[in-house]
């Protein structure tokens, strides 16, 4: 292999390596900040984690088993998150993309990350219901999103909550000690 190929396949993993580690802090910072502005999570998000996850999975290195063990850490999220949905506990949005972000963790990974994504859950619940007992200057409360956070019929942007568990447990993933070696 010549010396300008040589090159070129460096540039490609570097290339991979950074799309690696930017990818999954991109889309669940993007699902955060889209459900706290629309209290919506886009059913596009969750999809895409999902078929990058399938993309990029191999290049990892990631065994059979360990493979296995994303896919049934994100179903039993999934199973749970479809039951609380049920109750009325949290959205559809919310349980699909708590059971992306448990495939891209990963089964050693999803009970902290569910557990953190509780606590930030409460504190944003009672950040939202104290918000939501101050009165507002009218150029604030004019903005749509302001509204519709204030609005004590609406429910909470639980994705924030959710994209700030998976960032908090992020590092620790088998994606960032591809990147970091």
């Amino acid at each position: 292999m010549g010396e300008g190929s040589k090159r070129s396949v460096t540039v490609l993993q570097t290339a991979v390596q950074q799309f690696l580690f930017i990818l999954f802090p991109l889309a669940v910072a993007y699902a955060g900040a889209g459900d706290l502005l629309t209290m919506t999570i886009s059913n596009k998000i969750s999809l895409a984690l999902i078929a990058c996850f399938l993309l990029l999975a191999p290049l990892t290195g990631m065994s059979w088993e360990t493979f296995g063990l994303h896919w049934a850490a994100g179903a039993l999220v999934l199973a749970i998150g479809f039951t609380f949905f049920a109750i009325g506990w949290i959205g559809g949005g919310d349980a699909k993309l708590a059971a992306a972000i448990a495939l891209w963790l990963g089964w050693g990974h999803t009970l902290e990350f569910v557990s953190l994504s509780a606590v930030f859950g409460g504190i944003l619940t009672l950040a939202i219901l104290s918000f939501r007992g101050s009165v507002l200057p009218a150029f604030v409360i004019r903005q749509p999103w302001v509204q519709r956070l204030h609005d004590e019929k609406e429910g909470v942007p639980y994705g924030v909550a959710l994209a700030a568990g998976a960032l908090a447990i992020y590092p620790q993933t088998i994606w960032v000690k591809v990147v970091l070696g």
